[in-house]
């Protein structure tokens, strides 16, 4: 990892409907360079804590900070120093990726005059140079990913949002996409969260991961300090099983598993 200083910092984040908290008083830290994954069920509050960091969705209490600005007083800010790849596939197949391309630079108000070094830097980082003039309707679902990555990161944010980024693709597709994450990071000291439920995916590429249940962030650690949690021949699907409450066998359960690894969520 590029750093060690934070740049996402949340304090009791937390968003209510009505009586149902999807997101509940998340307290979490996360340094510059890494890469964090979020693990849990459907409906753990994952895209919510996704979306509220974006300022995709106001909190309802609670605060954070993303690159060093308040999440709500500074929204604006935050917004220029972020990249966020949602989970659907986004890119215009109409258009080509150049054209796409521009039109994020556009969006990101990049000057003219390197918009075009920008774009032509964003190609070959994502390995898309020789299709820029192919329409995206013919792409693979892993280049459209690739794309969309390209798009997220043209204005050379600080931090990178990728919601299941792998969703969809075959193996080859997925660890495709795993390398350019990588190389995000350890070529731009861009830190990346992202949400998935692949268990590879969080073991193979994340630094550190947190675990999500019912709205609540019930550990925080690397993948090897969670397996270790569990048990001394644990995976990361039984990590995922035992502290989201779908293993029920008391002899594979700690504990002290809700308060694991980092019991203050402060960074490992």
């Amino acid at each position: 990892m590029a750093s060690k200083s934070p740049v996402i910092e949340t304090d009791s984040l937390t968003k209510v409907y009505g009586t149902f908290r999807a997101a509940d008083r998340i307290s979490l830290t996360i340094q510059a360079g890494e890469i964090f994954g979020l693990i849990g069920p459907n409906g753990a509050g994952k895209s919510t804590l996704i979306k509220m960091l974006t300022t995709l969705l106001p909190p309802t209490s609670g605060s954070a900070r993303v690159a060093g600005f308040d999440l709500v007083a500074d929204a604006a800010h935050v917004r220029a120093h972020i990249g966020y790849v949602p989970q659907l596939l986004s890119a215009d197949g109409a258009l080509t990726a150049y054209e796409n391309l521009l039109m994020s630079a556009r969006l990101y108000a990049i000057p003219r005059v390197i918009r075009e070094e920008r774009i032509a830097t964003a190609l070959k980082r994502l390995d898309l140079s020789a299709s820029a003039d192919k329409l995206v309707q013919s792409y693979s679902g892993g280049m459209v990913r690739r794309l969309e990555i390209a798009q997220s990161m043209i204005h050379e944010p600080d931090v990178l949002f990728m919601d299941e980024p792998t969703v969809g693709l075959d193996p080859v597709a997925r660890r495709n996409v795993w390398m350019h994450i990588r190389e995000l990071r350890d070529r731009l000291g861009t830190t990346i969260l992202l949400t998935t439920h692949l268990m590879d995916e969080a073991g193979e590429l994340c630094d550190r991961l947190g675990v999500l249940n019912a709205g609540r962030l019930q550990s925080v650690g690397t993948p090897g300090d969670l397996e270790a949690v569990v048990g001394p021949d644990a995976t990361l699907d039984d990590v995922f099983a035992v502290m989201t409450g779908a293993d029920l066998n008391p002899e594979r359960a700690s504990d002290n598993v809700q308060h694991s690894c980092d019991s203050d969520h402060s960074p490992a």
